[in-house]
């Protein structure tokens, strides 16, 4: 996966390539989940697209590809953030409670051109892997309650494209494990630093705020939680209050 300034289209084809990753300096319209933005400092932070064909994957293994994806964030930042970096379902990298990076994937269905998605033939044909990750920047928008860096948790300055370019590698790795049918493996690391693991949270779900116990994720992509039952929980169903 090459760092690039640009999506790299094969001369007089126009078609999009497996693997490509993209490299942005400056964000200020970033996209995050539901509809939140992802604002990066100019030469500050990583803001990379990864554009996958998750061929033999299929459409119901799309968490099996996000838990790759973040496990592969994690272990980056693990390298340089130590050991309290977490991954804080469903998408976000944290470090102590405050949020280092963050991951959307979207994908293409259906349809062998980018950007045009069809559900005709079902099959799971591009996934666009968004990764930012604060790296240098120190001064964050107060719409931002609880964002963090690596500098400020480290003290030191880095390249983020050198800091991307060993991100691409460790994703490498672990999306071959994937493929190669080793999702287990992934998944087992992906619990082992799931955020607030066996801590009591509360959670928001619609208009009720209710205290309950993380239990970890399931293979489906599930949040578990237990207090006086057990409630499993899909994206989008519950908020965090942190």
């Amino acid at each position: 996966m090459g760092i690039v300034h640009g999506l790299h289209l094969p001369d007089g084809q126009g078609e999009p390539q497996h693997g490509t990753a993209i490299f942005s300096h400056e964000q200020t319209e970033g996209k995050g989940q539901r509809g939140k933005n992802w604002a990066s400092g100019k030469d500050s932070n990583i803001a990379l697209s990864i554009l996958l064909n998750p061929y033999p994957l299929r459409i119901q293994d799309q968490f099996q590809l996000s838990v790759c994806v973040a496990v592969s964030v994690c272990e980056l930042l693990l390298k340089y953030a130590g050991d309290e970096t977490k991954i804080k379902w469903p998408n976000d990298l944290y470090w102590r409670d405050r949020k280092a990076g963050g991951i959307l994937i979207e994908n293409v269905i259906g349809s062998s051109e980018l950007g045009v998605r069809s559900t005709e033939s079902g099959k799971w044909k591009w996934a666009v892997v968004g990764i930012g990750i604060n790296i240098n920047q120190t001064t964050f928008s107060a719409d931002l309650p609880n964002p963090v860096s690596l500098k400020q948790i480290s003290g030191k300055n880095f390249d983020p494209v050198e800091l991307a370019k060993e991100l691409c590698s460790i994703l490498e790795k672990n999306y071959q494990l994937l493929i190669a049918g080793n999702f287990k493996d992934l998944f087992i690391y992906y619990q082992d630093h799931c955020y607030k693991k066996d801590e009591k949270v509360k959670l928001k779900k619609d208009s009720r705020i209710f205290e309950t116990t993380i239990k970890g994720v399931s293979e489906s992509g599930e949040l578990i939680t237990e207090h006086s039952i057990e409630e499993r929980f899909e994206f989008g169903e519950v908020e965090w209050i942190l």
